[in-house]
Order: C-alpha cells, then sequence, then structure tokens
C-alpha cells in the first residue's frame, strides 16, 4: 500500500507507536534522537508516566480500541510494536477501516502472524527474535572473520624463506584472482611469496586476464620447492591438489578429499561461498589493506567467472564482495579480458564442430577432429551452448596422443562435472563442476593405437563412436535413437 499524498519515507516526520514495550521504546528513542515527532499510545498508566518522565510525548490508550484510529489519523507512520500479536491485528484492522492510509510498520512472533498482518493492511512487518538472531549471526561472523584473519597472518608471518601458493592445473580466473590476493595480504606482511601451477593458461580470456592484469606466474617446471618454507594451496579442490608432503594454508571453496587440508595450520573452505575469490576478498577487507587496482579487478573478474556473471549458484556474499571490489577495479580492462579476439585455428576448430555435431532432444556432443590448440575446445562448448534448443554441448578432440574434452551445462538438472566423471572417471583425469567441465584421456585406451599419418581417419572413427556413445550413455540418452547426426 503506498502513503498517502505521494509522502516519501525519508519526508516522513510525525510517527505514532501503539505499544511502547521495550521493542517500542528503543525505536521511540531513536526517533526523537532524529527530531522526529513522536506520539505514543500504551494502555500501561505506570509506562506511560515513566515515559513522560523522559518527556517523551506518551498518552495512555488500549491499541485495540476503534478509536485509536482517529488518534493517529495525522501520523505519517504508525509503528504497532506490543508484543501481543492479536492486539497489533486489531489495530492495523481498525486503521485500515476507517480509511487511514498511513505508512504502518507492525510487529510479528512468527511467520503465520506476519502474512496474517500483510493481509489486514501492514506495508512492513518485523520480527524482533528473527531481527536479534540474524545480527547475532553477522557479530559471530565478523568475530569469527576477525579471528580468521589474526590465524592467517600468524601462519604467513611464520615465512622465514619464501612463500609458495599452489593453484590447480590450468588454474581459471577464480584461483589465479585468489592467488594474487593472497601474495599481496603476503606482501602487506613483507614476505614474498610465488604464484605456483601446474599445466597450462588455457582459453584465451585466461591468457589475456594474466596478460593484461600484469599477473605474474611461475610454473612448477620452473622451480624448485625445497626453496620455499610455507606452502598454501589455494582453490585446488576442483583441478588436483599439487603433489606436495605437507601444507600450511589452505582456502577453496570447494570440500578437499587430500588428507592436507586436515593436516594444515590454517584452513578455510566455505562450500557455502561461490567463488574462493570472494573468500580472500573478505580478508582484504578485514585486514584493511590498500587494495592494488589490478588484484582488485582480478577478483572481481574471479567471482563474475566463476558464478557466469551472477548467474549461477550465486551467494549474498560474492554480491557484497563484487560490490567491494566494483569501484577498485578496472573496467576497460575487464572489457577487454571479456572479449579477447578469436584467433583462426578457434574459429577452424569451431567450424569442425558445427559440422560434426550430433543432438539427442537438448545435448549436443561433436567431434573437432585433430587440433593443436586444445584450448580452442572449450571456446567451441561455450558457443555451441548458444544453439537454439541446446542446454548441454561437449566437444572432443585429439591432439598429442590424448583425447581433450570440453563440456558446458545450463541445464539445472544436470552436472556435466558429475557426467563426465562417471563417463571417463576410470580412463583419465576429470575436472571440474556443474555447468563446466573437461577430461583427458589417454588415447591408447580407447583404440590401442598411436597416432600417425596411416590411421589418423580410423583413430578419429574409433574414438567418435566411443567417445558419443559414453558421453550420451552418462547424459540419459538412447544415442542409438539420433533423430539426426548433424543437428538439422
Amino acid at each position: 500500500m503506498s502513503t498517502a499524498s505521494g509522502i516519501t519515507m525519508a519526508s516522513m516526520s510525525t510517527y505514532a507507536i501503539l505499544g511502547c514495550g521495550s521493542v517500542g521504546h528503543a525505536v521511540a528513542e531513536e526517533l526523537v534522537e532524529e527530531g522526529k515527532d513522536v506520539l505514543i499510545l500504551d494502555a500501561d498508566e505506570g509506562r506511560v508516566e515513566a515515559l513522560r518522565d523522559q518527556d517523551l510525548n506518551a498518552q495512555q490508550a488500549d491499541i485495540c480500541e476503534t478509536d485509536v484510529a482517529q488518534t493517529v489519523a495525522d501520523r505519517d507512520v504508525v509503528l504497532i510494536m506490543s508484543p501481543d500479536v492479536n492486539a497489533n491485528a486489531e489495530a492495523v484492522q481498525n486503521i485500515r477501516e476507517s480509511g487511514g492510509e498511513q505508512f504502518i510498520v507492525a510487529r510479528a512472533d512468527d511467520p503465520v502472524s506476519a502474512d496474517d498482518l500483510t493481509e489486514l493492511g501492514a506495508d512492513m512487518v518485523i520480527n524482533p527474535s528473527a531481527v536479534i538472531a540474524d545480527s547475532a549471526l553477522r557479530a559471530l561472523e565478523t568475530g569469527e572473520l576477525e579471528y580468521k584473519a589474526s590465524q592467517l597472518g600468524d601462519v604467513i608471518d611464520g615465512t622465514e624463506e619464501r612463500m609458495a601458493i599452489l593453484i590447480h592445473r590450468s588454474p581459471d580466473p577464480d584461483s589465479i584472482a585468489s592467488a594474487a590476493a593472497l601474495r599481496a595480504i603476503a606482501a602487506s606482511r613483507d614476505v614474498e611469496a610465488d604464484i605456483i601451477y601446474e599445466g597450462e593458461i588455457g582459453h584465451q580470456e585466461n591468457r589475456a586476464f594474466v596478460n593484461l592484469l600484469g599477473i605474474e606466474l611461475t610454473s612448477n617446471e620452473d622451480v624448485d620447492l625445497d626453496e620455499y618454507d610455507t606452502f598454501a594451496l589455494v582453490d585446488v579442490a576442483k583441478g588436483g591438489e599439487p603433489a606436495i608432503d605437507s601444507v600450511d594454508i589452505v582456502v577453496d571453496h570447494y570440500e578437499h578429499e587430500h588428507e592436507l587440508e586436515h593436516d594444515a595450520t590454517f584452513s578455510d573452505i566455505r562450500p557455502n561461498i561461490s567463488a574462493t575469490s570472494t573468500i580472500l576478498t573478505k580478508y582484504i577487507q578485514e585486514l584493511d589493506l590498500n587494495l592494488d587496482q589490478s588484484v582488485a579487478t582480478a577478483l572481481l573478474y574471479g567471482i563474475r567467472a566463476e558464478t557466469l556473471d551472477f548467474k549461477r549458484d550465486t551467494t549474498p556474499a560474492d554480491l557484497t564482495a563484487a560490490a567491494y571490489l566494483y569501484p577498485f577495479a578496472d573496467h576497460d580492462t575487464l572489457e577487454q579480458v571479456e572479449s579477447p579476439s578469436m584467433s583462426p585455428e578457434t574459429l577452424d576448430v569451431l567450424a569442425e564442430a558445427i559440422r560434426n555435431r550430433e543432438v539427442q532432444g537438448s545435448h549436443l556432443v561433436s567431434n573437432a577432429g585433430f587440433i593443436r590448440d586444445r584450448d580452442a575446445l572449450a571456446q567451441a562448448a561455450q558457443h555451441l551452448l548458444n544453439l537454439e534448443g541446446i542446454t548441454t554441448t561437449a566437444v572432443f578432440a585429439i591432439a598429442d596422443d590424448t583425447i581433450y574434452l570440453a563440456a558446458r551445462s545450463k541445464d539445472i538438472r544436470m552436472n556435466i562435472g558429475k557426467v563426465l566423471s562417471d563417463a571417463f572417471g576410470g580412463m583419465g583425469e576429470t575436472a571440474g563442476h556443474s555447468t563446466d567441465a573437461s577430461v583427458e584421456i589417454p588415447l591408447g585406451i580407447f583404440t590401442g593405437l598411436d597416432t600417425s599419418d596411416d590411421n589418423r581417419d580410423t583413430l578419429l572413427e574409433l574414438t567418435e563412436e566411443a567417445v558419443k556413445r559414453k558421453l550420451f550413455e552418462a547424459m540419459g540418452v538412447d544415442s542409438s535413437s539420433s533423430e539426426s547426426s548433424n543437428g538439422n
């Protein structure tokens, strides 16, 4: 219900509080301190006298009586704060039946009474118990973060030589950004740290992300881990944990199966948050660090990439972290990262994937043949997801005696990471989650043949038949009843 005469909450200056227990009294004091005109109505004569002694405008009245509606008719806002919910309901009903159009805030004690008050005409309903519980949880979260930040600082401060920040194989933006943030925290404590990765920086967006933001990464092939005395695992669970004997710090938004997690001096794993970048942003805030623009930009992009630009499993914590980072980020650079140019080979892979696509219902699987740039598969899978009626894509190809497969899904009923694990978990290395996953399979497992110019066509035929069959089976689709081999 809107307030009368176009009055907005910002301009409201006259208030009535019906029922002035501890909650009403606290509200009254705050309003009066802000210079508002407040009228208090309460049935308890002793309470009214005590309020008057505090120079508050208080009158004795039973808020259930119909004439109360006339008493508060000239007020902009009526706050009905009695602990008696039934009395509050009568007061709301009387005001609305008398034609009152004030903005009404009413007190409830459970969801049922809240619904009843809303139906009777209350504009806003509050439950003090829920408010107190929410406040207590926020205080607990703040206190816990403060304690964890202190713990993290102590572990970093214990570094005598150098800290190694290990991220998962072929790292994604969330992993890289989180590591960059941890390195910034270490630098603020005069501790030098290196971000160490395995594999390659795949996907053109990821390479653009690293290059444009100037994030320094070190391949594990170029370092001797014996030179480090503090080890941190950051966002590694979904991509395979590094082979090290001990770890000091673990930060992730996925649960770990590795026993190192349990032995770590400091561990912060939060499956209820969608990005590790969100967790590191909270530490940046708690430690009150001056945020470097490149780190802020990386963290914002890490959150956006991990949540598919806030369309996948986004939590309030992810949103508040992104809101904090937004003013510090370089948005021109973000635009460049998100729109990298497509290489000629990527275009060729996409064309081949379109040509060889096989569609079962809303699922598309395609063979891109022999390739040199396996990162092009992920882009092809993402582009094919834009085809009309398609909710899941999987594109595979052969390179270096290995079958590489990239899959994407926007079907909320399907976990594409689990699909690939079910189909190929015993054959190759799978990684990913519900909407984005990949697998690498030694070619010989399917064919028993080595790659040569003489058997390329045979390899493609054997691979295509085996991979498509296992994929469609894992997706719950009968590939033998294919409507079309090219999606038309």
